[in-house]
């Protein structure tokens, strides 16, 4: 049939409201979710957790073991400060702009506002609460005392856990890499040449 004879297709609004339904069941799930896929050593998959129903998960945190019952939206910035109290770790922006969050995650610094608490089963989580040896504290924590390398507090326990895993990353061989390797954690007050002067300081403490 030639173009010009075909009829006109015509949209209505139940058209359009099944077409955009479509797209947007495929699209409002962040892709973790969508693919199921876990992340961490023994995680839950997300598939397997029924809407509405909650999962139960086991996590190290500051050296003891946690069992916890959570729902599978419940991030682990959440989980550590409503269902733990740890409140240390500081929400922020709660969207992974800040790092007011920062905590250590089997080593690594991890956005805590950005992760679900259901992927990080079995894991080994360091808050700021953990980082001192009892009432010894740790050299990042002095250095930021000696430094004066904060002001209101609110990102201060984020900027704490990001300088320690920064500094054994290796990453504290200049200003400029210790500031291009904390530059995702902001600070309100601009304390950032202080925050700079207190991780090299602390680096060469835990270098001796």
């Amino acid at each position: 049939m030639p173009e010009s004879s075909r009829p006109a297709r015509t949209h209505t609004r139940r058209t359009v409201l099944k077409s955009s339904a479509v797209v947007a069941a495929g699209t409002a799930l962040p892709p973790a979710v969508a693919r199921a896929e876990p992340a961490g050593p023994s995680a839950i998959g997300l598939s397997a957790i029924a809407p509405g129903e909650s999962a139960e998960i086991a996590l190290s945190v500051n050296g003891r073991a946690q069992v916890l019952t959570v729902e599978p939206r419940v991030t682990l910035l959440d989980a550590l400060r409503e269902r733990l109290g740890l409140t240390g770790t500081k929400k922020g922006c709660d969207r992974g702009e800040c790092g007011a969050c920062t905590v250590l995650v089997d080593g690594e610094r991890v956005k805590s506002c950005l992760t679900l608490a259901v992927m990080r089963q079995g894991s080994d989580i360091t808050t700021i609460e953990g980082l001192a040896d009892g009432d010894r504290l740790h050299p990042v924590q002095e250095a930021f005392i000696r430094h004066d390398a904060f002001q209101c507090g609110a990102c201060t326990s984020g900027q704490v856990m990001s300088a320690v895993a920064c500094i054994r990353e290796g990453h504290t061989g200049s200003e400029a890499e210790i500031r291009e390797w904390m530059s995702g954690n902001l600070c309100r007050c601009a304390c950032y040449q202080n925050i700079v002067a207190a991780v090299a300081d602390a680096a060469r403490e835990v270098r001796r």
